[in-house]
């Protein structure tokens, strides 16, 4: 899969391309259909799948200090779209001059211009240009003016989670921030996963015989609510059951809300400075501020306990 930032990174015997355009946060089960439809149109037409985003958040530009908690970052994205077939990501620059793009001149520089788009794959509620003034009746016309068309999909599914409400990256980003990590897997197709650098601590844990890894998370990450959860560490590519605390450790009257997993059944790690992800899988109780450290060390065995059961032969 290609990965392109800007237009100037499109190479210029690029063919005719399916194309769908959006922030696709998550990569939610919704957005797998909609990208899993381009990719099958794309192959149907003998043409390549490319889907488009930007960065920063378009909100982000427009009104500053709105920028929603993220589920993925751009690059965790753009690999799970190469799992879905996808021939290319193209990221564009959203900036203050970008905004002010008309809806007409975005589809002449982006999908024609630069993409040679023959089909543009969206969903109903699809807006783009200036003010959102573009819709998918709009892209349908412009379509008509120069060559390519347009599918539009409902992508109204919906499960159990927050009680049967269709998809979105706003339910996954609200169960997520409920603690409700079983309902925002199912609102994304996996577990939902955090990653970062692992810094140290307050190495408390290694004292207290359960070294944690202290993941600095990147900026505007979605972090589930404080509390004590089972799931995976994820380090050069090995996977390894975890008992994942978030919180402030109110035991030791912490104040810093940190992700710290602790690896279990491993002895010796050294991860300092690495790259991790963390995988949130269940939610296990919680957080608690304990009278003793006795009752706290009793606490985390049985959090452990329960994190390897949960996690075994998943």
């Amino acid at each position: 899969m290609q990965r392109w930032r800007g237009l100037e990174e499109v190479p210029e015997d690029w063919g005719r391309s399916v194309v769908t355009i959006g922030s696709f946060d998550g990569v939610h089960q919704g957005h797998q259909l909609i990208i899993g439809h381009a990719v099958s149109r794309a192959r149907e037409l003998g043409a390549r799948s490319v889907v488009v985003t930007f960065d920063p958040h378009p909100s982000e530009v427009v009104r500053p200090g709105s920028h929603p908690p993220l589920l993925a970052p751009h690059h965790r994205r753009a690999d799970l779209m190469g799992e879905l077939g996808v021939d290319a990501v193209l990221v564009l620059p959203f900036t203050a001059a970008f905004s002010q793009v008309s809806a007409e001149d975005f589809v002449r520089q982006v999908l024609v211009d630069g993409l040679h788009a023959q089909v543009v794959v969206e969903g109903p509620n699809f807006r783009f240009g200036h003010r959102a003034a573009g819709n998918v009746e709009l892209l349908a016309e412009l379509g008509e003016r120069f060559d390519f068309t347009v599918d539009v999909l409902d992508l109204q599914i919906s499960g159990t989670a927050g009680g049967g409400a269709p998809y979105s990256s706003t339910l996954a980003r609200r169960l997520v921030a409920e603690g409700d990590v079983t309902g925002a897997a199912e609102v994304l197709g996996r577990p939902h996963q955090v990653e970062g650098t692992v810094v140290r601590g307050a190495q408390r844990g290694r004292e207290l015989g359960f070294p944690t890894a202290n993941v600095a998370t990147l900026p505007h990450t979605a972090i589930p609510a404080d509390g004590v959860y089972a799931g995976w560490l994820t380090v050069n590519q090995e996977r390894m059951p975890a008992a994942i605390s978030v919180g402030t450790n109110p035991t030791f009257d912490g104040t810093e809300r940190t992700v710290e997993a602790y690896a279990i059944d491993r002895v010796g790690l050294d991860l300092y400075g690495m790259h991790a992800a963390v995988e949130f899988f269940a939610y296990l109780r919680g957080m608690e501020k304990f009278d003793t450290i006795d009752a706290l060390l009793d606490r985390m065995a049985d959090d452990v306990k329960r994190a390897r059961e949960l996690t075994d032969g998943v």
